[in-house]
C-alpha cells in the first residue's frame, strides 16, 4: 500500500509510514480512517498508460481524482536509437521464426520426398521473401504451407 502525507505531499510505502512513526502501535491492517486521523491518505493504483510501439510508460507521481489519490502514469516517445534497437530485435525474431519454418520444411526438398516439390518450393521462397514485405518487421504475412 502507498500512502500520501497531506502536509508535505510525500508518498511512501506502508513500511516507510510505519517506520516514520516509531512510537506508534499500529494494527496489522491500516485503514483509511486511521490514516485520515494521522493526516494521510491511501494512494490507489491508477489507470495504466497505454503506450504505442515506440513509447514507454512510466510512473509520474500521484493525482487526486474525485477526492481520492491515485498513481499517475504517462508515456514518452522513444529516441531514434531505441526505436532502431527495437526494430532490430523484432527483425531478428522474425528471421529466427523464418529459419525455423525453413528447417521444418527442409525434408520436402529431398529427392524422394512424397510431396509436391514445386508447391513447397514456392512456400519456401515466400518464407525467404518475408523480409521484403511492406511493414516488415512488425507486419508480416506468413505464406501458407501447401
Amino acid at each position: 500500500m502507498e500512502i500520501r502525507i497531506r502536509e508535505t505531499g510525500q508518498v511512501m510505502f506502508e513500511g516507510e509510514f510505519r517506520a516514520s512513526h516509531p512510537n506508534t502501535s499500529f494494527p496489522p491492517q491500516l485503514t483509511a480512517e486511521l490514516l485520515d486521523s494521522m493526516g494521510a491518505d491511501v494512494v490507489f493504483e491508477g489507470a495504466q498508460a497505454q503506450p504505442t510501439r515506440y513509447q514507454t510508460a512510466f510512473r509520474n507521481g500521484v493525482e487526486q481524482v474525485n477526492g481520492k489519490w491515485y498513481t499517475k502514469y504517462s508515456v514518452a516517445d522513444m529516441d531514434q536509437e531505441t526505436k532502431d534497437a527495437l526494430d532490430a530485435q523484432q527483425a531478428a525474431l522474425i528471421r529466427s521464426q523464418r529459419t525455423q519454418k525453413l528447417a521444418e520444411s527442409d525434408w520436402t526438398q529431398v529427392a524422394d520426398a512424397p510431396v509436391d516439390k514445386a508447391a513447397w518450393a514456392v512456400y519456401r521462397q515466400g518464407l525467404r521473401d518475408v523480409t521484403a514485405q511492406t511493414g516488415f518487421p512488425w507486419e508480416v504475412t506468413w505464406p501458407a504451407q501447401p
